[in-house]
């Protein structure tokens, strides 16, 4: 041991200098493990939201840009009540607007009773527009909506990809003719109330779905006039809806796939740089959750902006059917991840080093030893008296079997249900018959 007595001094600096480069270790590595996890929350909030969007993304590839699902989304709408409504009440509005109603009842009437056609013409809407909503729930007129809405949905594909080379996105429109509906009305009334026109109509029957390229004409020259040209047609898309609509395609043609790859970088990303991947995942689940739930009240926002451009009452009650028909699937994705993402947090927090993941986890574990304990006991006691008991009770044993099945087969109507029932009866009365006959073989 040395009595320098500069030693001391020397060796207390050294120990200083020691501290104060560990201390400002910790304190950067203190710094990067900060940055890392506001790195990681951020990366992860921006992942679930992407999530959430590319939801949106292949929904819109999948459903509103193929026509196939389209029309399979759009069939059951004229089986709707408040959309039947609407499109009857619209029928008949452009019936009455084709066909001067009151001007064939003061002709066919007599001279002395020319002035209750008026009053007539009004009390003849409502068993027209009966007649429109029986033709729309008719499985003969659900032909023809489907290849309505084939029509036109192949024509907004056309438009709105570019593959169009009649028409412009920006200076023209889509539209649904409900021309056949009519049609169809006009066949019906006709075969009712004959004298209503003075002559039975000759129209096409469209029941085959097929729909003549002179569907127009020949509806004119069975009623005698001249119809419009926008006759009973509503727009879908307008030139500048045609012309965002165009653009939105465009744009998610080119980046559906690499926006779904780079959600899955930004995940990928979020992990490597979290320095703790449960709490991460933890928020992924949250943020799910709050993104989820955010792009649905933006979606319901759109919902009612569409709605308000329509006329309140009949027709915004249908419209609104409408918008939750095409929506619905989409809706279904929403809640979805919004359990994925709460199933999720709750899994991560559940795996946790807390004190109550840690307890609820000891608990589990001896609740499941002792399930398991006593089914191994009862599984024992089974097997050795079970076949013994079922000799002894047979008969019990058979009769309730066959009480369950019965209770089953009244609360279950489908055949392939009951054939399952039936089955399974015969096997267990098998079972049992055979488990008491190997009891008395070995007595």
């Amino acid at each position: 041991m040395t009595n320098d007595p500069g030693e001391l001094p020397r060796l207390r600096a050294e120990v200083y200098a020691l501290q104060a480069r560990l201390d400002r270790r910790q304190r950067r590595a203190a710094t990067v493990s900060m940055l890392r996890r506001a790195g990681a929350a951020v990366l992860t909030a921006v992942t679930a939201f992407a999530l959430v969007m590319s939801v949106v993304g292949v929904w819109s590839a999948r459903t509103a840009l193929n026509t196939d699902r389209w029309v399979a989304t759009v069939a059951p709408l004229p089986k709707d009540p408040e959309v039947a409504a609407a499109v009857a009440d619209f029928a008949t509005v452009k019936l009455f607007e084709a066909v001067d109603v009151e001007q064939r009842l003061r002709a066919v009437l007599p001279e002395q009773a020319a002035f209750v056609a008026g009053p007539l013409a009004s009390q003849l809407h409502a068993p027209v527009r009966a007649t429109a909503t029986k033709v729309l729930g008719s499985d003969q007129f659900q032909r023809v909506w489907t290849e309505l809405n084939r029509r036109a949905h192949h024509r907004a594909l056309a438009i709105v990809e570019g593959d169009s080379d009649v028409v412009v996105a920006q200076q023209d429109r889509v539209d649904i003719d409900l021309l056949p509906l009519i049609n169809e009305v006009l066949r019906t009334l006709s075969a009712q109330l004959p004298t209503l026109f003075g002559k039975q109509l000759s129209l096409p029957d469209l029941s085959s779905g097929e729909i003549p390229a002179d569907l127009r004409v020949r509806v004119q020259d069975s009623l005698g006039v001249t119809l419009p040209a926008n006759f009973a047609q509503f727009t879908i898309y307008d030139s500048g809806q045609l012309w965002a609509a165009q653009q939105a395609v465009v744009t998610a043609k080119r980046s559906l796939v690499l926006f779904l790859l780079g959600t899955l970088v930004l995940l990928a990303l979020a992990l490597l740089v979290s320095p703790g991947r449960r709490r991460t995942l933890l928020q992924l689940g949250l943020w799910l959750v709050v993104a989820a739930v955010v792009v649905t009240v933006a979606l319901r926002a759109v919902r009612q902006q569409i709605l308000q451009n329509v006329p309140d009452g009949l027709y915004r009650d249908g419209a609104a059917d409408v918008v939750t028909t095409v929506f619905s699937q989409l809706r279904t994705r929403g809640w979805q991840r919004i359990w994925t993402g709460a199933l999720l947090a709750l899994l991560m927090y559940l795996v946790g080093p807390g004190r109550g993941p840690v307890w609820l986890r000891a608990r589990t574990v001896a609740v499941w030893r002792a399930i398991r304990s006593g089914a191994v006991t009862g599984g024992r006691a089974l097997a050795a008296h079970g076949p013994s008991w079922t000799a002894r009770h047979l008969d019990a044993v058979r009769v309730g079997g066959v009480a369950v099945a019965v209770v089953l087969a009244l609360l279950i109507s489908s055949w392939p249900a009951l054939l399952s029932i039936v089955v399974l009866l015969v096997v267990y009365e098998l079972l049992v018959t055979a488990l008491a006959w190997s009891s008395t073989r070995s007595g």
